[in-house]
């Protein structure tokens, strides 16, 4: 048999790692450790997902946009005219202006955030009581409805598309890389990010820390399996809203080790 090691525990370095990370144990419960380890479900509800919609004055699109807030979604309703918009859409729905035939108007204000597109523009549906129509114009005396797009469709179904994809493409599909933590450059965020996490949680003894230096992080400390413990580790806070890394493929880190095992958790 193994003999067990027993030592004092530091409640005070106890009480400081939790005031750090910001849990509060409640007593016979263990969703305070949960939290502490990040693997319980947050308290904040996720925000739902943005959706964008081009021509959502139209038949189609004002009846896309009625949809997708009775299913929950966010919407970002790309128009022409936002004052006119309102009267359509009402006050419930982001809009913000721009006009897929002018690429030059499709800016990150437009695709900032969004997590899928729905076009409607270029299309029709029998109207029916209540659909406003988006330019009149007169001839001879007679009022005639147009529709919300250019008169060639080709200005639109085409190179208005085609607009459209190039713009949202850079939201949707993230190229290259991102860098989530720089340690060349400690700022003051970064210190205040990064903190130990030892089995001092559990009422073990083994203690760490991180240090920023000029140019890196130094990750240095000692483990004990005195009180049935064993691990040292560091991590971040938890962050609110969590880091989306859907459009990337892998991390990429830049360690120098010390021979020894070393464990990367997401």
């Amino acid at each position: 048999m193994t003999e067990k090691k027993t030592a004092q525990w530091d409640a005070g370095r106890f009480l400081k790692t939790l005031a750090y990370f910001g849990v509060i144990p409640f007593i016979g419960s263990i969703s305070w450790l949960q939290q502490l380890f990040g693997s319980s479900s947050k308290t904040k509800k996720d925000q739902p997902k943005l959706i964008l919609v081009a021509g959502a004055t139209g038949g189609v699109g004002k009846r896309v946009v009625k949809r997708l807030q009775q299913r929950g979604y966010r919407v970002r309703a790309l128009v022409r005219d936002a004052k006119r918009a309102t009267e359509i859409l009402g006050k419930n729905v982001e809009l913000v202006e721009g006009d897929i035939t002018l690429p030059e108007t499709l800016t990150p204000l437009v695709t900032e955030g969004i997590e899928a597109v729905i076009c409607c523009t270029g299309t029709k549906v029998q109207p029916v009581e209540g659909d406003t129509p988006t330019r009149e114009k007169y001839y001879q005396g007679i009022k005639f409805y147009m529709p919300e797009v250019v008169d060639v469709p080709e200005i639109v179904e085409y190179k208005g598309l085609n607009n459209l994809v190039q713009a949202v493409r850079r939201q949707l599909i993230k190229a290259g890389e991102k860098i989530i933590f720089d340690f060349t450059k400690p700022s003051q965020d970064l210190k205040e990010t990064w903190g130990a996490l030892d089995d001092i949680v559990m009422g073990g003894t083994s203690e760490s820390s991180i240090v920023l230096t000029d140019n890196t992080a130094i990750f240095t400390g000692n483990v004990s399996t005195a009180n049935s413990g064993g691990f040292a580790s560091v991590r971040t806070r938890n962050f609110d809203p969590p880091l989306n890394l859907a459009g990337f493929s892998g991390l990429q880190l830049r360690v120098k080790g010390d021979g020894k095992r070393y464990k990367l958790i997401v």
